[in-house]
């Protein structure tokens, strides 16, 4: 394998994982909340996903799997382009995981029914998906720069499979086809054994000129007798 093959591969590998783990890491609970309300209310149990808490991370897995693709069908700058989108989706996702490691959910972040009466929120978070969330981005900035940078040089994963196309002379029918012909022709009355090319011009059998004149004399002429030796027979 080629380095820019290696190349390739590694950048589409690193946006479809990349991806991947975005929209894993997006649907789990990234915080649980307790949520305390007056008496006689009892407390309630939310959990914050990460689609909740970091709404561009799901978005960003589906551009990274959508640049994985893209990055094997175009070619040249276009593949620059995608590999600027790759990079900053993963910049985004870098973003959105820091700031779910740093920032603690709060009331503002629960939905309108429960947050309604609330005297004290209690949050638990869950560290393992905002960090995956982060090493995800991270691998799409790899990705993405390398596509960028080394795009270009790269040539297309389908250009293997490409081959001269070489103008070919009609085949023949199949022996069906030839079949289905020759019943045909019987059908029209047609002698699908004759050649059908039409008879080479010349003077007909015996020897007699064309246009039916009897040999040796023009047309309406006495042929007179016959030569010596020769019997008539009488019709």
């Amino acid at each position: 394998m080629t380095r820019a093959r290696r190349e390739l591969t590694a950048a589409v590998a690193g946006c479809g994982i990349a991806g991947g783990l975005a929209l894993s890491a997006g649907g789990q609970a990234w915080a649980t909340a307790t949520v305390v309300r007056r008496a006689p209310l009892p407390p309630v149990t939310e959990e914050l996903a990460g689609t909740e808490l970091a709404a561009l991370v799901p978005a960003c897995g589906l551009l990274l799997l959508a640049a994985a693709v893209a990055v094997v069908a175009v070619r040249g700058r276009a593949r620059q382009v995608v590999g600027l989108l790759a990079a900053a989706g993963g910049a985004t996702l870098l973003w959105s995981g820091v700031q779910g490691l740093a920032t603690t959910p709060g009331a503002g972040d629960l939905p309108d029914g429960v947050a309604a009466g609330a005297t004290a929120v209690e949050v638990s978070r869950s560290v393992a998906w905002p960090v995956l969330t982060a090493l995800a981005g991270a691998l799409a900035v790899a990705a993405g720069v390398l596509a960028l940078v080394r795009g270009r040089t790269w040539s297309g994963m389908g250009r293997r499979y490409e081959r001269a196309t070489v103008a070919a002379p009609a085949a023949a029918g199949t022996r069906e086809d030839r079949a289905l012909d020759a019943w045909r022709a019987l059908d029209r009355g047609e002698d699908p054994t004759a050649d059908d090319d039409p008879p080479p011009a010349g003077p007909p059998p015996g020897g007699a000129p064309a246009g039916g004149a009897p040999a040796g004399g023009a047309p309406g002429e006495d042929p007179g007798p016959p030569p010596a030796g020769t019997v008539r027979r009488r019709l």
